[in-house]
C-alpha cells in the first residue's frame, strides 16, 4: 500500500510488537515515522532497521502515561519533519490476572494510565498538530477485549472499552474538520511472550477460541491500521474494527 509519501506519522509504543510492525510498514510506504517507546533503546533499534531498509524515522523516549511526554513527542515530530499528519496510539500494558474483589488498586491505576489516559493525552496534542497540517487520520489501538470481557482483567478490559468510546467522541468532534479517528481491536496475537507463557495445551486451547484456528500476527494488524490511515478509508471514522480471527463471533 502506497500513498504515504510526504506524510509524517507518530507511533506510540513502537519499539516492539504491533507498534514496531506498524512503524515499519508506514515507513516502507513512504511516511516519515516518529517511533516512541518508554525504552529509548527499543525505539532506536526500530528506527535503525527502518533506515537500513531505506525509510525515514526518528526515535523518542516517551512514557505515554504522562501528558508532558505526549506533548513533547508531538512537538518533536513537528520540529523534525515539519508537520504531523498521522498518529497511531498503540502503547498499552496489562497486569497480573486477579478478580475485581482482590484487584490491586495500584495495578488498576497503572493500566488505566497507559491504556486510556495515554490515548487521551495523545489525542489532546496530536489533533491540533494534524489540524495545523491540513488534516489526517488517527488510529487508537483497542483490543477484541474492547468489545467482550474476560475474567480477571478488569483494568485492561475497562480501559479498552472506554478507548472505543473516546474514539467515537474524537470522530464526532473532528471528522468534519479533516481528522478521521478509528479504533482497531486485535485478537490474541502470536508473540514470543504468548508462546513462552503458555503450555502447548494452553496454546492450543487459546487458538481454538478463534474461528481461524490460530492466533493473529503483527503484520495482519498493521495491514488494517495502514488501510484506516490511508485515503482509501476516507469515509471511515468513529468506527471500531476487529482483527480477531473470529474470536468475538462466538
Amino acid at each position: 500500500m502506497n500513498g504515504f509519501e510526504g506524510k509524517v506519522a507518530i507511533v506510540t509504543g513502537g519499539g516492539s510488537g504491533i507498534g514496531e510492525s506498524i512503524a515499519k510498514e508506514l515507513a516502507a510506504a513512504g511516511a516519515s515515522v516518529v517511533v516512541t517507546d518508554i525504552k529509548q533503546e527499543a525505539a532506536e533499534r526500530v528506527v535503525a532497521e527502518i533506515e537500513q531498509a531505506g525509510g525515514t524515522a526518528a526515535a523518542v523516549a516517551a512514557n505515554s502515561a504522562l501528558a508532558v511526554d505526549n506533548e513533547r513527542a508531538v512537538q518533536f515530530a513537528v520540529d523534525t519533519y515539519g508537520a504531523l499528519h498521522l498518529a497511531v496510539n498503540n502503547a498499552g500494558i496489562g497486569a497480573a490476572p486477579q478478580p475485581i474483589g482482590e484487584y490491586d488498586v495500584a495495578a488498576w491505576d497503572r493500566v488505566r494510565a497507559v491504556d486510556l489516559d495515554g490515548v487521551f493525552y495523545g489525542l489532546r496534542y496530536e489533533i491540533p498538530a494534524i489540524l495545523e497540517a491540513g488534516g489526517g487520520a488517527i488510529v487508537n489501538m483497542s483490543s477484541v477485549l474492547g468489545s467482550v470481557g474476560i475474567a480477571n482483567n478488569a483494568a485492561y478490559v475497562a480501559s479498552k472499552h472506554a478507548l472505543v468510546g473516546l474514539t467515537k467522541v474524537a470522530a464526532l468532534e473532528y471528522t468534519a474538520k479533516g481528522v478521521r479517528t478509528n479504533a482497531v481491536g486485535p485478537g490474541f496475537i502470536d508473540t514470543p511472550l504468548v508462546r513462552s507463557s503458555l503450555s502447548a495445551e494452553e496454546l492450543a486451547g487459546l487458538e481454538s477460541l478463534h474461528a481461524a484456528g490460530r492466533l493473529g500476527t503483527d503484520a495482519e494488524v498493521a495491514a488494517l491500521v495502514l488501510f484506516l490511515l490511508s485515503d482509501r478509508a476516507s469515509f471511515i471514522s468513529g468506527s471500531y474494527h476487529l482483527v480477531d480471527g473470529g474470536y468475538s463471533a462466538h
